[in-house]
């Protein structure tokens, strides 16, 4: 058992164990968002052709980009087979939002943009009403940042 003052000692000496190895390198964060299946298991085809989000399915996955993509139909999954970066959102899937401002954030399926043929998802719907309101200047940004907020 430990007692105080040996754990007080733990924690202290905790950070100056990090002088020791500074080159400690930390985890970098996947290219893609995923929770534990890319851009929530929603269908990326989907957004550009039936205009929402639609559910994929595991039967019809493609892996790309070291990520599991889920398709609600083979035809789909033929077509983001044939052209991924055509339909695979910008900024890896992570909230293009957050990337603008220089960091990452999970996304939900309901908020998305395509513009100018590429799909943006947004972390929530007050999000995706801020990206709109600067669409190019927000790209930009983003861009600025990417991919060196990944870690």
């Amino acid at each position: 058992m430990l007692t105080r003052r040996k754990t007080l000692g733990l924690l202290t000496a905790t950070p100056a164990a990090f002088g020791l190895f500074p080159s400690v390198a930390f985890a970098r964060e996947p290219e893609v968002f995923q929770n534990p299946i890319a851009i929530n298991a929603v269908d990326p085809v989907g957004y550009f052709d039936q205009e929402k989000p639609v559910s994929g399915a595991a039967a019809h996955a493609q892996l790309w980009n070291g990520a599991e993509w889920h398709f609600a139909n083979r035809r789909n999954a033929d077509k983001f087979a044939a052209n991924p970066e055509a339909y695979a959102p910008e900024f890896g899937g992570y909230c293009a939002f957050a990337a603008s401002r220089g960091y990452l954030a999970p996304t939900i399926p309901e908020a998305w943009t395509i513009y100018e043929g590429k799909l943006y998802l947004n972390a929530s719907l007050r999000a995706q009403e801020l990206w709109r309101q600067d669409i190019p200047g927000n790209i930009a940004a983003g861009l600025g940042n990417w991919p060196g907020i990944l870690g």
